[in-house]
């Protein structure tokens, strides 16, 4: 994954929270925490500037200047008495920032990092780990080259120039530069070193370390926040794997200590993008205390625990021990609690792990019994274009069984659904026609599909220009179509509707065209849309896609041919048009569902007696007999009846020549 994250993850972009941690922000794909965007950066100077024209500047900002001329031009012990005073100042606040950028202060305290005096460089610390939340003085920073000094301190014996150090690196790292050049200039290893603390410190309450014991767990805290930051970077999170940093990410994950176990566990979930990272939390047994602090009652906890069950979930085994570990019962709890409603980066967080667990039928099932799927439909309502995904993918796992599809339905889910289809949100979109693919399957919530006005919403998604939301929306019609009152009719009302589904079959997507081929092999099987469709020329499409090796493709193929030659010409064009030897080649496959598509398509076809001697010619009657033989009744008729096909034509053959 490139610098910047995932999907839907979230990055440690935007101040400070009450544990001393960044707040949490959602980012899109490959966007970089560095980037402030133009409008914002813009609307900061404007602000700055009315401030200066209004003349509020207020003493302290004057104050701050003289203080920083005073370290410049005292000595030593000035240096120091000004850093001390400097600190009295709260320079989270923007115009104390700005006091010490404009006037040089950021020069100085970077060169302070050089000296050999404990104090001033512990001063020095203590300021840019005030300011360097800041982008501009982020940026500055780095580009004065403080990421190599910082660095070198975080060898240092003093414990507190380790701490601040890393904590100062912790705020850097959110731009790429200071990334790239903390990898650079070997801080991965010596970061990871920090988290070097013993089991016992994290297991022990505060109140019963000695001092030097609880500075153990600060330098750990410190250095599991600045590789957090770090982990933004994938060639990062590379490095921190080779030099060694899970086994004790796994020790730290142990820690009653919530200051700690809040960086940790963020680490952790940035991480787990990288599969190597997934194996390890598996093999490591981290699910356990993932868990634990799942239970805790600190939002942030919350929420990075159910974004590394989120990333890690994709893994049958970790979803087992997620489920064993009574994952399921704390991730349901979260969603049902109206408290967390407001919380958008926990409800997207809780409701990602959800649906990631889901895929599983062990998983749902435990679901049924905490009825999860009323409270996932309540959800539906929310404002968060992340949550309503989420949602929606749980939903779309759930529903495969059939008594949730009911639940659905008398939750109220459907209008809710349906409405949706009318989001600009492709990965909503992506998912709300699962649901309804699957609910499309209970004739009571078919009904209710058809009454909303559902089908053609649907229908409409395959001029979406996401391939994801054409191919889902494709797979949904069929059961649509299949289900419906009356469908012929249906379709032919929905204006274009079979003309865009025909012109689909142009895409170069391999899901599209599978979808839209089990699509057309649905509605094929009423004569009107047939001839509707044959006259848009979905055979000479379909002819086209013969020569595919996908097997996926050839299997809903075979069967779109096939309901597609019931109608005037079509069987002896998808012979003209040379789809017999091709298909007759489907046969080398080895997935039972392309031998059972591909008999189904040469049965129908050979109804036309030249395309019998072309199979014929082409072999097709050895692999006609061993599948003849077949367990899958289908298959067993279509292959009979091809071969009888065959045989009446042979025999009139034989019989015209005795005549002769």
């Amino acid at each position: 994954m490139a610098e910047g994250d995932n999907v839907s993850a979230y990055s440690m972009e935007g101040g400070q929270d009450t544990v001393g941690l960044p707040r949490i922000v959602m980012v899109t794909e490959g966007s970089d925490t560095s980037a402030s965007s133009p409008s914002s950066t813009t609307s900061s100077e404007d602000n700055w500037a009315d401030l200066i024209k209004s003349s509020e500047i207020p003493p302290e900002y004057w104050h701050i200047q003289k203080l920083v001329k005073y370290m410049k031009a005292g000595n030593q012990t000035a240096t120091m008495v000004a850093l001390s005073c400097l600190k009295d100042h709260d320079l989270t606040i923007e115009v104390n920032q700005r006091a010490i950028q404009e006037i040089g202060g950021l020069e100085l305290l970077v060169n302070l990092l050089e000296t050999r005096d404990l104090c001033c460089i512990l001063g020095s610390l203590a300021v840019l780990k005030d300011i360097t939340p800041n982008i501009e003085i982020r940026k500055k920073v780095t580009d004065l080259g403080a990421i190599p000094l910082l660095v070198g301190l975080l060898s240092d014996p003093a414990k507190d120039v380790q701490i601040l150090a890393a904590e100062t690196i912790a705020n850097l790292g959110r731009i790429r530069k200071s990334r790239k050049f903390c990898r650079k200039f070997g801080g991965i290893p010596k970061l990871i070193d920090l988290l070097d603390v013993k089991e016992r410190y994290l297991l022990t309450p505060r109140e019963e370390l000695s001092q030097d014991e609880t500075q153990f767990l600060d330098i750990a805290r410190a250095g599991a926040k600045a590789l957090w930051s770090m982990s933004s970077s994938q060639r990062n999170r590379e490095a921190m794997r080779k030099f060694g940093m899970i086994p004790l990410m796994a020790r730290l994950l142990k820690t009653v200590h919530l200051d700690v176990a809040v960086p940790a566990v963020g680490l952790l979930q940035m991480c787990a993008n990288e599969t190597s990272f997934q194996l390890a939390i598996q093999t490591e047994k981290m699910v356990d205390n993932l868990i634990k602090h799942l239970a805790n009652e600190d939002k942030d906890l919350k929420t990075y625990c159910s974004l590394a069950i989120y990333k890690c979930a994709s893994d049958a085994i970790t979803r087992d021990m997620i489920r064993e570990a009574g994952g399921l019962e704390l991730l349901v709890e979260a969603a049902q609690d109206s408290t967390n409603r407001t919380n958008k980066p926990l409800m997207a967080a809780v409701t990602g792990a959800l649906w990631k667990c889901a895929n599983s039928d062990a998983s749902v099932k435990k679901l049924d019994q905490l009825g999860a799927v009323p409270i996932l439909v309540r959800l539906l309502d929310d404002e968060n274009d992340g949550v309503l995904t989420n949602v929606a993918g749980a939903l779309a796992e759930c529903a495969k069984f059939p008594p949730n599809r009911e639940k659905i339905r008398a939750a109220g889910g459907i209008p809710l659904l349906i409405h949706h289809l009318n989001n600009t949100h492709k990965p909503l979109l992506e998912n709300v026609p699962l649901v309804l693919m699957e609910c499309a399957k209970e004739q009571n919530c078919m009904t209710e599909i058809d009454e909303l006005d559902g089908v053609r919403l649907i229908w409409s998604l395959l001029k979406n220009d996401s391939k994801k939301v054409q191919t889902n929306a494709t797979l949904a019609l069929s059961p649509c179509v299949q289900n419906a009152t009356d469908s012929g009719e249906m379709v032919r009302s929905f204006v274009g509707a079979l003309e865009l589904t025909v012109d689909l079959l142009d895409s170069d997507d391999h899901n599209v065209l599978s979808a839209v081929c089990a699509a057309i092999a649905t509605i094929a099987r009423d004569h009107e849309n047939l001839a509707v469709i044959s006259d848009h020329g979905v055979v000479a499409k379909l002819s086209k896609l013969v020569s595919t090796t996908d097997d996926h493709l050839r299997a809903n193929l075979g069967v779109a041919i096939a309901y597609c030659c019931d109608w005037a010409q079509n069987r002896q064009e998808f012979g003209k048009r040379g789809a017999i030897t091709p298909l007759v080649n489907y046969m080398t496959s080895r997935d039972p569902n392309v031998h059972r598509a591909t008999a189904l398509a040469l049965y129908h076809l050979s109804f036309y007696s030249i395309n019998c001697v072309t199979m014929h010619a082409a072999g097709v009657v050895q692999f006609l007999l061993e599948t003849i033989g077949s367990k899958d009744p289908i298959l067993q008729e279509a292959s009979a009846g091809c071969l009888c096909n065959i045989r009446k034509l042979a025999l009139a053959t034989e019989k015209i020549k005795l005549k002769q």
